[in-house]
Order: C-alpha cells, then structure tokens, then sequence
C-alpha cells in the first residue's frame, strides 16, 4: 500500500527484502489528498522541520486531481517494480483503503503486506496510520516502511 509513486530507491528497498527469492507485487494506491486532512498533514510537515511544506498543504491536489495524479503515480510505480525484475499489479483505491487490503490480500494469498508511506506523526502516535490499523485487520505480517525522496 502506497500514497505516492515508488522513487527508486523505495522500488530497490522492496525488490531486495527477501533475497534471491521471487516475489510479485499488488499495489494499492491512495491519492495522498484522499487519505488525511490537510491539518494533519500540515502538523506532520511542522514535525519534520517542513514550514514551507506546511504552508503549501492547501495546494495538495484533492478530488479529480487526486485521482488522476495517482493514476500516473501508479503506473510509474509498476513500471518501476517490472523493470527490477518483479511482477506487478495494481489499482486505486479511492475509498475504505484497509477494506480493499484486506480483501487483496485473501484473493491473493499475500503472505505479507508492506506500506510504504511518508512519516505522518500525529497519526502514528495514535495507532491510526495504516500500517497500526491494518495489522488488526488483514490476518499476515504488516511491514511498515518510509518511502524515500526524490531530493
């Protein structure tokens, strides 16, 4: 589970967790002005040290935007991922994020499940983050990651 395209040093990261052993990968993206209000996300970025990140929240693309931008953020992700060698699918997820993983990951028998996001504090202090909540949901292992910048 994603909520930005895969940089590659995040599509590095995930393609060598397990070795030499073969993995495919179902990724589940949800357009960053979807998941969080913009107060929490400004919080996060103050948290950071980000002031002109948080000055800029209001311009988070929100709505159709969202969705579009995560349409190319999505397949620049698989593009990645196939290119390293892996097997990948994926799709949008525009509503109930922890519903649409948790029947992924019983359609596809996923032994495990890696969200890769960036640091949302407020979020993570009360267990509301996805990675917190999914591990009461989905049943397998969550493996909670940062992603890396681009800078």
């Amino acid at each position: 589970m994603i909520e930005k395209a895969l940089t590659s040093a995040d599509v590095e990261f995930v393609t060598t967790l397990h070795g030499d052993e073969a993995v495919s990968f179902h990724v589940l993206l949800q357009p960053r002005g979807d998941q969080a209000d913009r107060l929490l996300r400004a919080i996060d970025d103050v948290a950071l040290g980000e002031l002109d990140e948080a000055a800029r929240e209001g311009d988070t693309p929100e709505g159709e935007e969202a969705k579009s931008f995560g349409e190319r953020a999505l397949a620049v992700s698989l593009q990645a991922l196939r290119a390293s060698g892996s097997e990948a699918e994926g799709r949008l997820v525009e509503n109930h994020p922890l519903d649409a993983l948790k029947s992924l990951v019983e359609e596809s028998g996923a032994d495990e499940v890696i969200v890769l996001t960036d640091p949302h504090y407020v979020e993570e202090f009360f267990h509301r983050d996805w990675a917190s909540r999914a591990r009461h949901k989905v049943g397998v292992p969550v493996l909670k990651l940062f992603s890396h910048s681009e800078e």
